[in-house]
């Protein structure tokens, strides 16, 4: 130590009168570098990033059929079924796991028949002929599976993967990988039945512990799409764009150099500030031309609410949205795919709100060019059992069901996989709801390995300990 230098000085003089006053030139320096990134803005989390690779789909749109319908009723026949309609189910074909049906409940066949379609003459059933002519356009999956035979555990692993809540939603992992590329619209957006929410409920689209930024966006139909987007009354513009400026700045002022959930924050006052411009006409179908109108099914009491929310997507996805989770039923049972009762009732209600608003997606896309990078995404929780339940209606069936996509880099015209000849278990491929995400995020460019996010000291993936990506779905 230097006897010239008082035992109280401060760290600064210190710096000064020691090494020639090397020290100081080195804090000044450091300094005001903390100081000129003190003074630039918080990077929005919103903003577009690049995939880990090349991608295939900019935006996905997931119809999701809530309640679960039967496989052997939509996309995957079986005339076995039907040959041992009233039999019982052969033990060499396993153990039934339901949870109303009891042992010794007779088989049931379908009540509707198939038809080959397109150039692939991938067979269809006769409740889905609107979906069916763009069938060349349509990969079907009739080997999935999942876990539970519950509704909302099945939901949620659909959705997150995992069958307890409170992980993030597809949604929300997509958005928080690749940001928006709308910078007035929400980068997710759900659009539920108006009945009410899917049984699950809002933690099938949450962020769970993502910044809250990647929610998904709950909209509604009306002029009044997202709830509390309104200023208030004694509000103008003007004002508005002032108080968020100055919150801006206040926030800013004692930022950390990484503070996502701040930056977070600030990034959804300002979506907010302009959505209250943008969201009321991107959600505007006025402006549609009629025969648009026509091909939906705007004109009739049937389709008109399924194909208003479906219009909704494209225009949406067209805006820049990123990922659109689309509900089919939700609220009542009588609104819901679930057919314990009644199963001809229900499906013959639920294909006729559906069908035809979901061809007019596909075709409506396509016409405009946007099919080649929007991936479709049609599924459910879980199928339905062979056997009948109180002989009218199916139990629930997590062991083998389908689903399908088109767009966005899947090669269409093609069935993968199948169940058994009584449309019970998967025997060949097996897709598990770990394997249909990792597909959709690899068609989006994104890498389930590398997709991470840190959390109680782990690094959490959307697809847990990871999926297989369906190879033989790539175009």
């Amino acid at each position: 130590m230097n006897p010239h230098i008082p035992f109280a000085t401060s760290r600064r003089d210190f710096l000064t009168k020691s090494a020639n006053g090397f020290g100081a030139v080195a804090l000044s320096s450091f300094l005001a570098r903390e100081a000129q990134a003190n003074d630039k803005p918080l990077p929005n989390p919103l903003a577009p990033k690049q995939p880990h690779f090349a991608a295939k789909a900019k935006a996905v749109i997931y119809l999701f059929m809530v309640g679960g319908p039967s496989q052997m009723e939509t996309f995957d026949p079986k005339p076995m079924l039907d040959k041992m309609h009233g039999q019982q189910l052969p033990k060499s074909f396993g153990e039934l796991k339901s949870q109303f049906v009891k042992s010794g409940t007779p088989l049931m066949g379908s009540h509707w028949k198939f038809k080959k379609y397109g150039q692939s003459g991938i067979e269809v059933s006769e409740l889905f002929p609107h979906v069916a002519s763009c069938i060349d356009d349509i990969a079907v999956i009739r080997s999935c599976y999942a876990d539970s035979f519950v509704h909302a555990p099945a939901m949620y692993q659909m959705t997150t993967s995992r069958v307890l809540s409170g992980h993030p939603s597809i949604g929300s992992w997509v958005t928080y990988g690749l940001g928006s590329e709308s910078e007035n619209l929400p980068a997710y957006c759900v659009l539920t039945q108006p009945e009410g929410l899917p049984e699950g409920g809002s933690p099938m689209w949450d962020n769970g512990y993502l910044p809250t930024l990647y929610q998904g966006t709950q909209l509604r139909n009306g002029k009044t799409p997202i709830l509390h987007l309104n200023p208030p009354a004694h509000s103008n513009n003007k004002q508005q764009r002032h108080l968020l400026d100055y919150l801006r700045k206040m926030n800013e002022m004692n930022q950390a150099a990484e503070d996502n959930e701040l930056a977070a924050r600030i990034a959804s006052y300002e979506l907010a500030f302009r959505m209250q411009q943008h969201a009321p006409e991107a959600v505007d179908i006025s402006k549609e031309s009629e025969a648009t109108k026509k091909l939906y099914g705007l004109d009739s009491p049937h389709t008109r609410e399924f194909g208003t929310r479906c219009l909704l997507a494209r225009r949406l996805v067209e805006r820049g949205t990123r990922f659109v989770m689309l509900f089919s039923g939700g609220g009542p049972v009588s609104t819901q795919w679930d057919a314990h009762d009644l199963i001809k009732q229900n499906h013959e209600k639920m294909c006729l709100w559906t069908d035809q608003p979901i061809a007019a997606l596909l075709k409506d896309l396509k016409s405009r060019g946007l099919l080649d990078s929007t991936l479709v995404v049609w599924g459910s929780e879980f199928g339905r059992t062979p056997v009948s339940e109180n002989g009218k209606g199916r139990d629930h069936n997590p062991e083998g069901f389908s689903m399908w996509m088109a767009g966005g880099g899947v090669k269409g015209g093609q069935a993968i996989g199948q169940t058994d000849d009584l449309g019970f278990k998967c025997v060949s491929e097996r897709y598990h709801p770990r394997d249909i995400n990792a597909t959709i995020l690899h068609l989006l460019g994104l890498d389930q390995w590398k997709l991470t996010f840190k959390h109680n000291g782990r690094d959490e993936r959307l697809t847990d300990f990871g999926g297989n990506v369906i190879q033989p779905i790539l175009a």
